[in-house]
């Protein structure tokens, strides 16, 4: 399983720039973390996107026995906004598989910096979802100055990307190679291992070929119009 062989740091930090599908990923792995059997938070840090929040599907995580906790929505146009305390007991409690899901830029990631020293005394990755199809990141060279802005920013090293390449509802299996060549050349330039494809269900078995992970999801975050 994905989330086992490939997510096995306590914390996962996902980022990556706004429209890449990041909060899907954080949703489907928190997901299937717990179908593992794992004791699962998940952090909605998110202060950048407005459509797609996990705090949305509350219902869907708390069945599957997620805690979702999420900062305060009076100060989400803020910088810094009000971080949960509730945030302490990801940091914390080691029984806890944490995911944080934080915004899609240097200006988002900026809600984590405060605890950086804390962080880098725990067992955390940062993880870098790449959607070939941003233009503000379809380049290695973009994808890459982009990438060094979150971790200046949170002061964290990334230790991972993820292919999350798709076009909604007309994704394609060529859309998701096209992202995987460009997670390639993001790699081979800065060191940093592709962790996975995600793919919806119905294109993982055409994609074994792909040297990494195929992370096969389905669609848990819907438009607010959808």
């Amino acid at each position: 399983m994905f989330a086992a062989a490939n997510c096995s740091h306590r914390i996962s930090i996902i980022t990556g720039h706004y429209g890449t599908g990041k909060t899907e990923f954080a949703v489907n792995l928190a997901l299937a973390l717990a179908q593992a059997g794992e004791s699962v938070m998940l952090a909605d840090l998110d202060i950048v996107n407005p459509y797609f929040r996990s705090r949305e599907r509350r219902d869907l995580l708390e069945a599957a026995g997620i805690r979702l906790i999420s900062s305060s929505q009076a100060c989400s146009d803020a910088d810094v906004p009000a971080l949960p305390a509730e945030l302490l007991a990801i940091l914390e409690n080691r029984d806890i598989r944490g995911v944080l899901d934080i915004g899609g830029d240097p200006v988002g990631a900026r809600v984590l910096a405060r605890f950086q020293p804390k962080l880098i005394q725990e067992d955390c990755q940062l993880i870098y979802v790449l959607n070939a199809n941003r233009p503000e990141v379809r380049t290695p060279e973009s994808a890459i100055a982009y990438l060094r802005g979150i971790e200046a920013t949170t002061g964290l090293t990334c230790t991972g990307i993820v292919n999350n390449t798709h076009l909604c509802g007309e994704t394609t299996e060529a859309e998701i190679r096209k992202g995987a060549a460009l997670a390639a050349a993001v790699s081979q330039e800065t060191g940093i291992p592709v962790l996975c494809h995600v793919a919806e269900e119905r294109f993982a078995s055409h994609l074994s070929d792909l040297p990494e992970t195929v992370f096969p999801i389905t669609i848990k975050m819907k438009k607010p119009w959808e």
